[in-house]
């Protein structure tokens, strides 16, 4: 009752269930109001801690794509790793609870919980330079970049939950009461950590400060549980100001991109020495580059695999085409649409880029004036689904997600997609980054392509080194328009083979080899070689 510190207690007459002897009574005691207070203290720690671990798992998405990318095998790490740390922290959070933890051991884990958030940017700092000279595969490399980094406040926010249920069932004998309330109060605070972070956080404040955030946040509630051990409190503060220094001092709290959008980590590099006159930037997105563009030649196409790109789109079109219509899936750079626009005066040229802040970029930073060029900002797949009616001379596939192209634009189903948009005689042409000789994405789509199109042909530079990694150009429609051996009629001088039947012929046969479908598109797999190996990088 409301002003009363004495216990309350009542019984309950249960007669007729099956489970208790009839007429059994059975004794409930309510906790006083300062136990009560004490255990609503828990769960707001329960509460909050649950939510930071998660904040924590979205944020090293984020903070770790610029060295390892954001994939399958990235996110399977982080997962794995963080609920490796939690596991081990609720099994040593219940064992500390039995041998006489307290309100103080929580303060005290909350406060190392709070060191650990902020050593997270000072320990990237220590292990980035090592790790990325390292010949471990981009699987392991993703497996140990998180394990150092984020498996130990995994563990120590793990302790909290347990700790404190222990601890709120002193004061209340309602087991199943606390158990799940604090249960519910934990899974609450996950849910509210994941999406703040993804929906909010990041996008709003950055990687950086939303792991400084959460740091502080728990050194606020260990301070809670801390008001009477000021020795603790002194040996926390000192150590997180340490923390601060050195990281400080090295580094760590510096924003490496340009700009951090929903999606990716944006810079924007100096390639001028890549060129052979003026100057010229590329965009990497998280660590990949995504195409590089000339300051005043903007018909000038840097990267080998837009030259061919552009060379087999011009051997397509011809001399006669009027204001032929172009549909490029992914904008990236801007570097292809760009030279569209000078190449073809008039064209009608179609983008779908799913992230706004790219666009804002490659107009600041990359030189590319929209003009007349319609840009959607979504989804290319969704964006060829809702044009009905509407056909493209050319479809360009440029879209990258890590060094992959995305599942949705590789299979059948999206591929007779393209097919229905593109104009009698259209051609379909996109870029898949593989290993040479044996690349099975490339021949899986291959295969896959060949359900839809009459002719489909894959093509690579000429003099392409064996065991390396290659930027595929796969060219698609139902008319053969390019010699075998292309060499480059404008911009850099190069030649490019025609390798179809040669990867047919060797290796992997196509027999063995998945179909690519909605229903299985096992695109890591098939490019196990680049994922466990240094070639991935």
């Amino acid at each position: 009752m409301p002003g009363n510190d004495e216990g309350i207690q009542f019984s309950i007459l249960c007669p007729g269930v099956d489970h208790l002897e009839e007429g059994r009574v059975l004794e409930y005691s309510l906790p006083r109001v300062s136990d009560r207070g004490r255990i609503a203290g828990y769960a707001i720690a329960i509460f909050l801690s649950s939510a930071s671990l998660m904040v924590l798992e979205i944020a090293a998405a984020r903070l770790l794509a610029p060295y390892i990318g954001v994939s399958l095998y990235s996110w399977t790490a982080i997962i794995g790793v963080v609920l490796g740390g939690l596991s081990l922290g609720n099994w040593l959070g219940g064992v500390w609870a039995d041998r006489g933890g307290s309100g103080r051991s929580a303060g005290l884990v909350l406060g190392l919980g709070a060191l650990s958030c902020l050593g997270v940017l000072l320990l990237l700092t220590l292990v980035a330079a090592p790790l990325q000279r390292s010949e471990l595969g981009l699987l392991s490399l993703s497996f140990v970049f998180v394990a150092a980094l984020f498996f130990l406040p995994a563990m120590l926010l793990g302790v909290v939950t347990p700790l404190l249920t222990t601890l709120a069932l002193r004061l209340d004998a309602r087991t199943g009461h606390i158990v799940g309330m604090m249960h519910a109060l934990a899974a609450l605070g996950s849910i509210l950590g994941t999406f703040a972070t993804g929906y909010l956080f990041i996008q709003y404040f950055g990687t950086r400060a939303v792991i400084t955030g959460t740091g502080v946040m728990l050194g606020l509630l260990a301070l809670a549980f801390l008001l009477h051990a000021r020795w603790s409190l002194l040996g926390l503060a000192l150590l997180a100001a340490g923390i601060a220094a050195w990281t400080g001092v090295r580094g760590g709290f510096l924003q490496p991109c340009d700009r951090e959008s929903n999606y990716f980590c944006i810079q924007v590099v100096d390639m001028s020495a890549r060129v052979p006159f003026g100057r010229a930037r590329g965009m990497v997105l998280d660590h990949l580059l995504h195409g590089v563009s000339h300051e005043t030649r903007p018909e000038l196409l840097i990267a080998p695999y837009t030259h061919l790109m552009d060379e087999l789109i011009a051997a397509h079109l011809g001399d006669g085409r009027e204001s032929p219509s172009f549909f490029f899936a992914g904008g990236g750079s801007y570097t292809q649409p760009r030279a569209v626009q000078v190449l073809y005066p008039g064209a009608r040229i179609m983008v779908a880029e799913l992230d706004p802040q790219v666009t804002a970029m490659a107009q600041s930073m990359l030189y590319f004036e929209p003009r007349d060029v319609r840009i959607i900002h979504s989804d290319a797949r969704l964006v060829l689904q809702g044009l009905q009616g509407q056909r493209f001379d050319v479809i360009v596939g440029d879209v990258f997600h890590d060094i992959a192209v995305p599942y949705h634009l590789v299979t059948r189903e999206y591929a007779g997609l393209v097919r229905s948009r593109l104009s009698p005689g259209g051609l379909y042409t996109l870029n898949v980054v593989d290993v040479y000789p044996d690349p099975r994405l490339v021949k899986s789509m291959l295969k896959t392509l060949g359900q839809v199109f009459s002719e489909v042909r894959v093509w690579i530079e000429a003099g392409t080194l064996p065991d390396s990694r290659v930027t595929y150009v796969i060219s698609a429609g139902d008319t053969h328009t390019a010699p075998e051996r292309l060499s480059s009629k404008r911009g850099p001088r190069r030649e490019w083979h025609d390798v179809t039947a040669a990867l047919i012929g060797q290796g992997t046969s196509l027999s063995a080899l998945p179909l690519l479908t909605d229903d299985h598109v096992p695109v890591e797999r098939l490019l196990s070689r680049l994922m466990f190996t240094g070639l991935g990088r």
